[in-house]
């Protein structure tokens, strides 16, 4: 984990759920973390001052990981103003529950616009930084295992959620293979029902009872796991599910 100390991290999503806690441990471990999300003033108010107070750094930016122009400009300023980004956590997600025929049409394509278009943009420009500066560079995708197969839970609909997550895992696998030769690793993170923000602004407890639920934090620990492997290793998927979850 030492070479990764002083390095810069970008992670999406960063303003709550498994993005704030994944920004919260890089910064305890020495890294220098960018978060990206559209609530700035959330990410300043949750990390305070850990950047200050800890080994890594922490700057916020405001961005819509979705708009390929608040994208690229964010990517810039980080560039200009920090340095050259090695690793990318590409986190920012969308969910909304109900069925694709009953929901308005937009509500889906901004599923996919965040979940998919938001990790294309962000590993764009970032492929693009760690090719020219030829560094030693890490992506992982916060993928789902909704991404693998489609879960239902009786009339329990996800729209469009488990076909954004899938194209992440193709996404994944297509980018695995480009950067055969290449110091840069590329890794799914597929985690089982997860307590967030976005769980609960769906109030999806209501919907399952009894389902057991990973915390932000456990899906933290396992990507600093994951970066913490040498450079020899790459882990292309790895799913996490709660003990006992029945979803199988």
């Amino acid at each position: 984990m030492n070479r990764w100390v002083g390095k810069i991290a970008i992670v999406t999503g960063a303003s709550s759920g498994i993005g704030l806690s994944i920004a919260k441990t890089f910064i305890k471990e020495g890294l220098i973390v960018v978060g990206l999300a559209r609530r700035k003033e959330k990410m300043e108010a949750e990390i305070g001052n850990l950047g200050k107070t800890c080994k890594g750094k922490f700057y916020p930016i405001k961005c819509d990981v979705s708009s390929e122009d608040d994208v690229k400009q964010a990517f810039e300023w980080i560039k200009k103003n920090i340095g050259v980004v090695q690793i990318l956590i590409n986190n920012a997600g969308l969910g909304v529950i109900g069925n694709f025929a009953d929901m308005d049409l937009a509500v889906s394509k901004n599923i996919l616009n965040v979940n998919l278009f938001g990790t294309i943009n962000c590993t764009k420009e970032a492929l693009t930084v760690m090719k020219e500066s030829k560094v030693e560079g890490h992506i992982i995708n916060i993928n789902s295992i909704q991404g693998h197969r489609v879960y239902c839970f009786g009339e329990l609909g996800f729209n469009t959620y488990p076909a954004s997550k899938h194209a992440i895992t193709g996404f994944t696998e297509t980018l695995q293979r480009e950067l055969i030769g290449q110091k840069i690793r590329v890794t799914s993170i597929s985690p089982g029902y997860v307590s967030t923000e976005i769980a609960e602004a769906n109030n999806f407890g209501e919907h399952v009872t009894n389902l057991p639920c990973l915390e932000s934090q456990d899906i933290a620990d396992a990507i600093f796991y994951v970066i913490s492997t040498p450079p020899r290793v790459q882990i292309t998927e790895l799913t996490i599910r709660p003990l006992g979850e029945t979803l199988l």
